[in-house]
This record gives structure tokens, C-alpha cells and sequence, in this order.
């Protein structure tokens, strides 16, 4: 029996894009839903023939399209419908408010040096138990907390990290000269703060916050994780596209 005339368009199309639509047809069919593990890059390689190159332009091509998350170390799952990915420009927030017309400070929690906990050397590329870099700060603008920044860094990627007088020069600002960014991924969400973090931006426990996480690497070296959270009520996100 020969094959029908979807099947044949199937088979002419490049591997990688019909690695793609076998991916996004299981997800609306439901075969995985947000939140799950979905096949590995070695399974995807057996099912298909294909190489390790090609299955990861695929996870890749779909991570940007907001479908799928991937985490090192960890694996690819479904994404949740409510996050985005698109482009992002890593800029410095002091550059930012001041950019405004408006006043800067900050004030720095704790910079420590820690163990890493499994969940952080996952991102960063070590081993449980490692040293890690933990820095905790907050941002303002004109007096108003504007952003929580909770940020862990590699020594192996920034050894003086905590050396660093981030009076002087903020965190963002400090990595971005000493590992400048080649890779970045992150997500976007409304959610509630943790106790801590609501105490700390002088919020209420039930107030809503726009919470960005992001993991960066520099000449493919795990660089940092952050959490930075932004008091929902005083701050958006906002950009310009031009064709």
C-alpha cells in the first residue's frame, strides 16, 4: 500500500521540523500535558535517525516558541500555557531608573558563599555540595522597592563574585563585564511572593508580583540563576519592536 499525500509530505520535510510537528501534534492531542517530561534528546534520535545536532535545533526552535522548557541537567517538559519566550536585552537596572530621571539605591541583604543544593547545581553545572556564590538585594527607584534580586553565581565561571562592592557596581552589571552573556533562558509569571520576599518589598502576603527567572552561560560555562521579583503594582515589563 503507498503512502497517502500527508504522509509523503511528511517524509520530504526536513528532520528537524518533523521532529517538531510530531512534538506539538502530542501536545495538543494531550499525549503530554504542561508540566510533563517529554522524550529525551537520545529517544528522539532513535525514533527518528537522526542526529543529536538536529533533534536539538527542534527542542530548541520550540523552547523559543514559549512550547517547550528545558532545564540542564534536568530535561525538556511542556510548557505551561501562561509562559513566554521571546528575545530578552539583559540590562543593568540602576541604567534603567536613571534612564528615567530617577533616583537609585541599594541595598544589599547578604552576598555568601554557600553549599550548592541539588536544585541549584543542576543549573549551574556542579556537583550537590559545591561551592556556590548567593547574593540576596534589593533595587530602588525614588525610595520605592522596585526589584528582589536573589541571584547564585559559579565560582567557577566568576571567582571574585564575592569580592565584588555592589555599591559601587551592580551584580548585572559586574557579570556582564567579567562573563558577558552568550546564552540565556528564562521565564515570566504573575505569583505570589515568598514571606520573605513580600517583607522585604514591604508588600502584603497576597499581593501579586511579575517574577522573572533566568539562567545564563558565558563561552558555554553555567554563569548564574536569579530570581528577580518585581512589586506587580509599581513596575511592568515594556520594549519596542521595529521591523
Amino acid at each position: 500500500m503507498g503512502l497517502s499525500a500527508e504522509e509523503v509530505s511528511t517524509e520530504v520535510l526536513p528532520a528537524y521540523i518533523r521532529i517538531k510537528k510530531h512534538l506539538k501534534h502530542g501536545l495538543s492531542a494531550g499525549r503530554w500535558a504542561p508540566g510533563d517530561r517529554m522524550p529525551s534528546e537520545s529517544e528522539l534520535m532513535a525514533s527518528f535517525e537522526v542526529s543529536r545536532m538536529t533533534v536539538n535545533r527542534a527542542l530548541r526552535e520550540l523552547q523559543a516558541e514559549g512550547i517547550l522548557e528545558r532545564v540542564q541537567g534536568i530535561g525538556t517538559f511542556a510548557a505551561h500555557p501562561h509562559l513566554r519566550s521571546s528575545t530578552l536585552t539583559i540590562r543593568d537596572i540602576r541604567e534603567e531608573v536613571l534612564s528615567r530621571g530617577h533616583s537609585y539605591r541599594i541595598q544589599i541583604v547578604f552576598v555568601l558563599r554557600e553549599r550548592a543544593t541539588i536544585h541549584i547545581a543542576n543549573r549551574l553545572g556542579l556537583a550537590e555540595g559545591d561551592p556556590v556564590f548567593h547574593s540576596l538585594v534589593i533595587h530602588y527607584d525614588d525610595e520605592l522597592p522596585l526589584q528582589l534580586e536573589d541571584r547564585y553565581v559559579s565560582p567557577l565561571a566568576v571567582p571574585h563574585y564575592i569580592d565584588v562592592d555592589f555599591a559601587i557596581k551592580t551584580p548585572t552589571e559586574y557579570l556582564l563585564s567579567v562573563a558577558p552573556t552568550w546564552e540565556a533562558e528564562y521565564t515570566i509569571e504573575a505569583a505570589m511572593p515568598s514571606q520573605l520576599e513580600a517583607s522585604l518589598l514591604k508588600l502584603e502576603p497576597c499581593d501579586s508580583c511579575l517574577i522573572l527567572t533566568r539562567w545564563t552561560r558565558s563561552r558555554d560555562i553555567p554563569v548564574t540563576w536569579v530570581r528577580l521579583v518585581y512589586p506587580g503594582a509599581h513596575f511592568k515589563f515594556s520594549g519596542q519592536f521595529q521591523p
